[in-house]
């Protein structure tokens, strides 16, 4: 849920007692992982112990001085060598479509995708296409992403994709209309937890369209992560000591990730704490119909096909 709303009880000590460990206890050698945001915060905490069991890990990071730095610490820490960086900007929209393609020309297997990179922009900011930027981000950028890269994962050995989503969906319903959120007054909390609603409606219509695929998305709980400081900065003050590490907050992703008991669950789901969880409130007016959703689905695809290189 969004801070207003949230329980200053996090919970993550209350459910790890319930966790299974031995799902942990398992080696990915060999398995290729693509994660977004890897640099700092979960997404580097995801990275760091997929590393720790062997598996060959691209980090895709808009900053290529602290993914170096990240890859670094890695290697450091997991003796892993397997650790290969991509420097891109998830907002760019063209950048995202050339980025995929080239993975895909240069890479013979994928087997999961890891979408972790998001921003939460409080003051209306436009793209270099000129389109909104959390919207371009965290919905458009890991659509074109993800719909490229589906090809590799199905030609891949037990493929998964995980998004890194956000309890915060639960106060939005899906929008058909202004995705980029050009009408009325612009709330930078309010467009993120839109764009976390699309991205479980997104789960959701992948596992029905790609049955070979695991498709799941989660919310990590709220982080000490240098992104909810510098989104939510009063937030995080009055929060401080009270916040899930990093490590916490990556681990059902992690679980999503390795895991084969994740893949024992069904495909689209949303999760915490390594549980499937509603993505409704009780009595919520946030369900949206089929139509609705064929209608965001439709005009979502045809604004990332209007980026496409020739």
């Amino acid at each position: 849920m969004l801070p207003s709303q949230c329980a200053i009880v996090d919970g993550y000590e209350a459910a790890h007692k319930h966790f299974v460990e031995k799902d942990l206890e398992t080696s990915v050698a060999g398995r290729s992982f693509i994660i977004t945001g890897a640099n700092s915060g979960i997404g580097k905490a995801t990275a760091m112990a997929i590393a720790k069991k062997g598996g060959t890990v691209h980090l895709v990071c808009r900053n290529k001085d602290r993914a170096e730095e990240a890859r670094e610490d890695i290697i450091k820490d997991t003796g892993n060598r397997e650790v290969y960086v991509h420097i891109l900007d998830m907002s760019e929209t063209r950048k995202v479509w050339q980025f995929a393609e080239e993975f895909k020309r240069t890479n013979t297997s994928l087997n999961v995708l890891i979408n972790n990179a998001g921003c939460m922009v409080n003051q209306k900011e436009l793209n270099v296409e000129g389109l909104e930027k959390n919207f371009a981000t965290n919905t458009l950028g890991m659509y074109i992403l993800t719909t490229s890269l589906i090809p590799l994962l199905e030609k891949s050995c037990d493929p998964r994709v995980i998004t890194v989503s956000s309890g915060g969906m639960l106060v939005q319903k899906l929008r058909t209309e202004d995705l980029q959120s050009e009408r009325g007054h612009f709330d930078g909390t309010m467009v993120y937890a839109q764009n976390k609603r699309q991205q479980v409606v997104l789960t959701q219509e992948w596992a029905k369209a790609h049955p070979s695929i695991h498709f799941s998305v989660m919310h990590p709980g709220w982080a000490d992560t240098p992104a909810v400081a510098m989104a939510m900065p009063q937030f995080y003050q009055t929060m401080a000591g009270r916040l899930r590490t990093a490590e916490q907050g990556a681990d059902t992703a992690i679980w999503l990730a390795v895991s084969p008991a994740a893949t024992s669950t069904p495909s689209g789901q949303f999760y915490q704490d390594r549980k499937a969880v509603p993505v409704h409130l009780p009595l919520a007016w946030t369900q949206s119909t089929p139509q609705e959703v064929q209608t965001f689905m439709t005009k979502l695809d045809a604004l990332a096909k209007s980026f496409q290189p020739a």
